[in-house]
Formats: structure tokens, sequence, C-alpha cells
């Protein structure tokens, strides 16, 4: 099954739209050691209430070596609990280092089945990463529209609906254009998905209709002020096709309360569902 395949399945049988984000914050622990054993008991005891998990490159690169360890160990561990890896390392380059990135982080044991991508560098950066994503089942999600309160230097004036076009071209080469029609909901999400930020829920309705065949990821659930009961413009009939993502919201609840960590996921994945009008299994 493909990333998408298996993210949807997850959405419809444990009834939960929710990614949780494991970003561990070297200041919050003892040690390296201490660090891995909290990031992995949030990942194991949080699993119920996720459709996949996302952990940011950046917290286990700045590690060095045994962050990467780490981040193996993290991506070993969810792959046991059936859960999917979107890793957050918003890569993007030319030519050969594109196509080195897309194999370091799409393919091997360190690796995601999905990984977030910047298209900022011009669309044919995009096709390294969509290959190779489409070779392992996998997934790339492209930044669109981005959760941080300047994305609007870069990403106003129309930038972020040319690229969801772009995104939403892809999801057609791959799909079928058939597939595409209004009003024709498709059996499938595309390997291409797309980053908006929770930030706008004023915009998520714009961004599905751009791209209705593509998984949208909703950074900022939380922390970053996005709510739950904002989002619904994001979902298709049924309350597929996005995820919405918290991570220090869930990792970070209460400090390093595991239990707390696991009542926010628990709470974050009631809350999207009380506003879709569905229900948990």
């Amino acid at each position: 099954m493909t990333f998408a395949h298996v993210v949807t399945d997850r959405t419809r049988r444990l009834g939960t739209r929710l990614c949780v984000g494991l970003d561990p914050r070297t200041e919050a622990y003892r040690d390296p050691d201490h660090l891995r054993a909290h990031t992995l008991d949030v990942l194991e005891a949080t699993a119920p209430y996720a459709a996949c998990v996302k952990p940011q490159l950046a917290f286990y690169e700045a590690l060095g070596l045994e962050g990467l360890h780490i981040l193996e160990e993290v991506c070993a561990a969810a792959r046991t609990l059936g859960l999917p890896v979107l890793l957050d390392g918003k890569r993007g380059d030319i030519g050969s280092t594109a196509l080195a990135y897309a194999q370091g982080w799409l393919t091997g044991r360190h690796a995601g089945a999905a990984l977030t991508v910047n298209p900022f560098l011009g669309f044919e950066t995009l096709t390294p990463f969509v290959e190779t994503a489409r070779a392992q089942g996998g997934a790339v999600f492209v930044l669109v529209k981005t959760s941080n309160p300047g994305q609007g230097d870069l990403q106003g004036s129309g930038v972020s609906e040319r690229v969801a076009v772009e995104v939403a071209r892809l999801c057609a080469e791959e799909l079928g254009t058939e597939e595409l029609g209004a009003g024709k909901p498709g059996t499938g999400y595309a390997s291409v998905g797309a980053v908006v930020g929770a930030t706008h829920p004023q915009d998520l309705a714009l961004y599905r209709a751009l791209m209705p065949r593509a998984l949208l990821l909703l950074p900022g659930l939380g922390a970053q002020g996005g709510a739950a009961g904002a989002l619904t413009g994001a979902f298709a009939p049924g309350g597929v096709g996005a995820l919405a993502s918290a991570s220090r919201g869930v990792q970070y609840a209460s400090g390093l309360d595991v239990t707390a960590s696991v009542a926010a996921a628990r709470t974050f994945r009631d809350d999207l569902n009380a506003a879709l009008g569905v229900a948990a299994p």
C-alpha cells in the first residue's frame, strides 16, 4: 500500500486525522539517552490516536550522528506500530543534489515514507523527489502556504496558488484527469500532497478545491494557534484528504509527562472529529 492509502486507511479505520509531530528539543532533556527514551515513549503512547507521525529532521540533525541514530530508531518503531513516517525536512535543490536528497530521505532505514519538499527553486526541482516517492510507494508534500507569520514575503501575490496548480497537475499526471473532474470524488489520493498551514483557515477551502486529489498537511495545530474547529475546509466529504499536525502541543503538552501527551493527542483527535461531524470507532 502507498503512503496515501495507508494514511487514508488509518483515518477511516481508527477515526483519526491527527499527525503527531516529534520535535525533541535538546534543552528539555538531561542527555541524548533521555531525549531518545522520551521521544520513543511519546510515539508508542500516542500511536492509537495518530494517522501518521512527523519527525522534524532539524532536531535530530542538531545532535549529529547520535541524532541520526535516534531518528532511525524512531522510524523503525513507527513502522513496527504501523504508523506511516512523514519526515519534515523541507528539502529542495537542483539536479543531482535534489536526487541525492530524495534518495537520502525517501529510501533506507532512516528514511520516511514521505518528505516535505520546497518548490521555490523551480518546479523542475520537484521531479527527483516525486519520481523517487512514486517508486517507493511514498509521498512528497510540497510547501504551498506555510504556517509561519512571514510566509507572505514570498508566498503572497498568487504564488501559493500557482504552486497549488502545479501540485494538482502532478496529481493528474499520476491518477489521470478523468478522476479529477468537478464533482468526481475519485478513489484515492496521489503521491504528491501539499503543505497548507492550519494558521490559514480562511484559505483551506480554496486549496482543497485547487488540489482535489492531494493530501493536505496542515501544520500549526495547537501551539502555533491552529484550531481544530477551523480546519473543516481542508477535508473532503467523509473527513478524509487532510492531516492536522500538532508537535509541541502533543510531545510537550505538560513538560515531559507522557500521560499528558496521550490526553492531548486524544483531545486533538476528538476535536477534529467533532468539527467534521464524525466519530472515532
